[in-house]
């Protein structure tokens, strides 16, 4: 049995805010007769929430079996200096805080934030126990890959300082991202961060609960219920950095009276969209709104196609670990992936099409030809799909993670 600290600013519980890796993987590793805590900041992410608001240094949540220990931060909002300030502030507090509990046998220290999971390396080396950094962002080339900054800003040459640290220090790396040594290499990184030194742990699904949520949280729609149309279903947020308008231009291009493209989300541009279907007269596209995340499993199941759609990004050449992916996997729905990847699970387990071009004309035309497929080829994908999810489901990654803990050799 070992103790074993999962250290993640974000992860609060799930119920808070949806990042459900760590909890996951708590969840399995308590499981199999391990003692597991979350350290996150009192911080809900992308809200006004704040856990601890009588001025307690820390508070202890228990969520089912999962322990979490959350550090009062202050609150922020956006991405300006306040934010910044919430990062610090948990990375300073946390040493302090951890010295309430009992030594651990392992921690696992999550980006982002990187000042958390230096510090969280920098305590792995206090006492002396494995001491694992997993990567599931990959920062500062986010920032300058969404032209936030350049890659010469004096922050961003801050932060790669932070995270060249990280990577050497760590006695391994897990990535969620497959080619994550491909951009290690691109770094000019390898002669002082090997390649034996570092693992992949994609994103995954809880089986067991997303088959709950299909059987018990069903929802009644005209359109999921409407046997003669083919469902291509996108879920996500409407926002312009998922270029959601994109899936209006590709139903403009296609011909076949009988598909529909049903979106679940919301987000800021979901008005603007609106309107454009209104003044264009789009009838194949129609906007369900937001959907408790408990509906998710039963609506991908209902559909015919589901789509990851999202704008090309210069990060998605060392892979992708989108969530949906593995809630798709398991509806056992063939898929379709419009951007460019790489590493791309979908294709890598055959369980659909891709159009890398991105172009509106390409994706409608292998729409068509998805709903034109014969029984076999469309069970095949389905199957497939089938298959992926038990390969991603928790249980299973938590099996693999407990592999690279216990090793005390790199693979």
């Amino acid at each position: 049995m070992m103790n074993i600290w999962l250290i993640d600013h974000y992860s609060v519980p799930v119920k808070y805010y949806p990042l459900a890796r760590q909890t996951n993987f708590a969840k399995n590793l308590i499981l199999q007769g391990h003692n597991v805590i979350i350290f996150a900041a009192s911080t809900v992410h992308n809200s006004d929430i704040n856990l601890i608001e009588d001025g307690k240094k820390y508070i202890e949540v228990m969520d089912g079996k999962v322990k979490y220990i959350l550090i009062h931060c202050h609150q922020y909002s956006g991405n300006g200096i306040r934010r910044i300030a919430n990062m610090y502030e948990f990375a300073f507090k946390l040493e302090k805080i951890c010295s309430n509990f009992k030594k651990p046998d392992a921690i696992i220290s999550t980006s982002m934030t990187l000042f958390a999971c230096k510090k969280g390396l920098q305590l792995g080396k206090k006492y002396g126990c494995k001491n694992i950094a997993q990567i599931t962002d990959l920062w500062p080339e986010t920032i300058v890959a969404y032209q936030v900054a350049s890659k010469w800003n004096p922050i961003v040459l801050y932060m790669r300082q932070i995270e060249k640290w990280i990577y050497k220090n760590a006695d391994k790396i897990i990535f969620s991202m497959e080619g994550a040594f491909d951009y290690i290499q691109e770094r000019g990184w390898e002669k002082v961060i090997p390649r034996n030194k570092v693992y992949f742990i994609n994103n995954g699904v809880n089986l067991d609960e997303f088959n709950f949520n299909r059987d018990h949280y069903r929802i009644i729609d005209v359109d999921l219920s409407n046997e003669s149309l083919f469902k291509v279903i996108y879920t996500g947020s409407i926002r312009k950095v998922n270029n959601v308008n994109k899936l209006l231009d590709v139903a403009l291009k296609i011909k076949n009276p009988n598909i529909r493209i049903l979106i679940w989300g919301d987000g800021d541009q979901k008005e603007d969209l609106l309107k454009r279907i209104k003044n264009e007269k789009i009838e194949n596209v129609i906007f369900k709104g937001k959907t408790d995340k408990r509906n998710i499993p039963f609506i991908v199941s209902m559909a015919d196609l589901n789509i990851v759609h999202n704008s090309s990004s210069p990060l998605y050449r060392f892979g992708i670990s989108f969530n949906k992916i593995f809630d798709y996997f398991a509806a056992g729905k063939p898929m379709l992936t419009d951007f460019e990847c790489k590493y791309n699970p979908m294709v890598s387990e055959d369980a659909g099409i891709e159009v890398s071009s991105g172009d509106a004309e390409k994706i409608a035309e292998k729409i068509e030809e998805v709903a034109r497929l014969e029984t076999n080829k469309y069970m095949d994908y389905c199957n497939n799909a089938k298959k992926a999810a038990k390969k991603y489901d928790f249980k299973n990654l938590t099996v693999l993670l407990l592999k690279i803990i216990q090793s005390d050799n790199t693979n």
